[in-house]
């Protein structure tokens, strides 16, 4: 298959939405069934013999299933009006690639899956299809609710799963390997006009709320020199989260949410409730950047005599990404090897916890994704999947 045919079908698949007129597609809705039947489809023309797990995962298997297994997949469901790319092409690539094999035997197993939940949409819990194969798909998860009151055991049912045979999704054993294929999501390569890298790790991730306390007061008869403005002090603090950040080589720091009260142009903010995200492939900068900038907050706060109190929201290590045998598929190619890390979560780094796993990014064009305008270039989708077939070349030497 040619990359304009793959990026055809992943219009195809755009199609499928629970919202007209825009591609919405979470764990599980209807449209979900649409997309399987026209996967299913294409997982036969390759040779895949296909099932559902009981977490709506739609797997593809190819080979002796006896055979140790290299797992290709992605997500197909997306965010709200959605692209057409995200998690979906490298499911289609993964397909392309095996049907690229013309049902050649392999010294092991090929198991394409597409994931049915990576992005946490509907239960705002990520990871729901990679969670069921390394087996971290629990109980809590289960009674989650989605904003109808719909639990995820519930939503499994309605699918015509049933959530009892969960543990039988989990892999049998070690996976020989991991490989997904998937769109930058970001400008880098872009501006390098480069199509193709190597990930070396995803970024691990802390996420704060702080709440700044001062004192609401008339905005026209209190004196400037006697405010306890909250957002006055919040706004200095998100500027040193941004040059700090700027000096700091491979992090990122948001400042993504700002929550003022009471909120009315003629009163003195008395409490601002902000939020930060802090990204970064090496724990130990993230964790000494994030104590940096919370004592910044503290120190701000102190000399304009209001208070700051924060909470950790989450904390997300950082998961090194095996690079090796994806860098010399990527070099055989003759195309330049970039090595860089994401600052998005994959499911990749779910399943780094039970075999080596490996990304291979594609340049999003202007940076675009989680947008209805999201593009893949053809010539870059051609490039992936030449380095998809020589990464199995590596593999099969190997395993001889």
């Amino acid at each position: 298959m040619t990359g304009a045919e793959i990026l055809a079908r992943c219009q195809t698949l755009a199609r499928f939405t629970e919202t007209p007129g825009v591609t919405t597609r979470t764990f599980l809705c209807p449209a979900m069934h649409h997309a399987h039947r026209t996967l299913r489809q294409w997982m036969e023309e390759a040779s895949l013999a296909v099932t559902v797990d009981a977490a709506g995962n739609l797997r593809g298997l190819y080979g002796d299933p006896h055979q140790p297994r290299l797992l290709l997949a992605s997500h197909i469901d997306t965010v709200p009006n959605a692209g057409a790319y995200d998690g979906v092409l490298g499911v289609v690539l993964a397909i392309a690639l095996v049907r690229s094999l013309d049902a050649r035997a392999l010294p092991f197993a090929i198991e394409v899956v597409a994931f049915s939940e990576e992005e946490g949409v509907r239960f705002g819990v990520p990871f729901l299809g990679s969670r069921a194969l390394t087996g971290t798909f629990d109980e809590t998860l289960l009674a989650r609710t989605d904003a109808s009151g719909v639990s995820v055991a519930e939503a499994i049912r309605a699918f015509g799963l049933d959530p009892s045979q969960l543990p039988a999704a989990k892999l049998a054993a070690p996976p020989l390997a991991y490989l997904e294929f998937h769109i930058e999501q970001g400008p880098v390569l872009d501006s390098l006009n480069l199509p193709l890298a190597v990930v070396t790790a995803i970024a691990g991730q802390s996420r704060y709320e702080l709440a700044f306390h001062g004192s609401a007061n008339h905005a026209g008869t209190t004196p400037m020199n006697l405010r306890r403005d909250a957002l006055a002090a919040a706004a200095r603090w998100v500027a040193t989260v941004e040059r700090h950040a700027r000096s700091v080589p491979g992090l990122v720091a948001t400042v993504g949410t700002l929550r003022v009260q009471p909120g009315a142009a003629n009163v003195i903010p008395g409490e601002v409730t902000a939020t930060l995200d802090i990204r970064h492939a090496e724990d130990a900068v993230r964790h000494s950047s994030a104590a940096l900038l919370l004592r910044a907050a503290e120190a701000l706060a102190a000399r304009r005599g209001i208070q700051v109190s924060t909470r950790q929201r989450s904390d997300q290590p950082a998961v090194p990404c095996a690079t090796a045998v994806l860098e010399r598929a990527l070099l055989r190619s003759g195309h330049p090897l970039h090595r860089m890390p994401s600052g998005a979560g994959h499911d990749a780094m779910i399943l780094a916890s039970v075999t080596p796993a490996a990304m291979l990014f594609l340049r999003s064009p202007k940076g675009l994704s989680h947008h209805p305008d999201e593009a893949v270039h053809p010539a870059d989708v051609d490039a992936a999947l030449t380095v998809g077939r020589l990464y199995l070349e590596e593999l099969e030497r190997a395993h001889a």
